[in-house]
């Protein structure tokens, strides 16, 4: 298959969709269950400092503010659920030629779990798998949860959106 206008919209509904179900369950999780819940202006300052050399945070909160802080933070966010919705799509496309399924969409969002516990979470100040955390261990069972919604939810966005 070729990527196209309609491959290309598909991947960004796909994304938009799996990252507002995983923002759905983030906060329902976080007020009735009491998972911690990613502070996304965290993200975006994180990001403001990298154009000045500086990648890594001890803690990132000890960081001087980055203007729009929160905004940056959450474009990111919908930025790389695009990004991963891309990959998926493209796996799903080419790997398995347009079959998708739940098991392989829920173990692509296991992988995701990647880049937080060993890129965002070391590089805000909270050390890989977040070991440095309040309650590491409610961060990483949230993580899991998140990314495994995320990569059902990326399942079903495809079965929706190829209906």
């Amino acid at each position: 298959m070729q990527l196209n206008m309609e491959v290309l919209f598909k991947i960004l509904v796909i994304g938009i969709f799996a990252t507002v179900i995983m923002d759905v369950w983030a906060t329902f999780s976080n007020r009735f269950l009491k998972f911690p819940r990613t502070n996304w202006a965290m993200v975006g300052r994180w990001l403001g400092h990298i154009p000045k050399g500086k990648f890594v945070h001890n803690p990132v909160g000890d960081s001087s503010e980055i203007k729009y802080e929160n905004g940056l933070g959450w474009a990111f966010h919908y930025f790389i659920g695009i990004v991963y919705a891309t990959f998926y799509v493209a796996m799903v496309m080419w790997d398995f030629e347009g079959s998708a399924s739940l098991i392989t969409a829920w173990l692509f969002g296991l992988v995701t779990i990647i880049s937080p516990w060993f890129i965002l979470q070391p590089a805000l100040g909270l050390g890989v798998c977040a070991v440095k955390a309040p309650k590491p261990n409610m961060v990483r069972l949230q993580n899991f949860a998140i990314h495994s919604i995320f990569g059902i939810a990326l399942y079903h966005g495809w079965q929706f959106i190829n209906t």
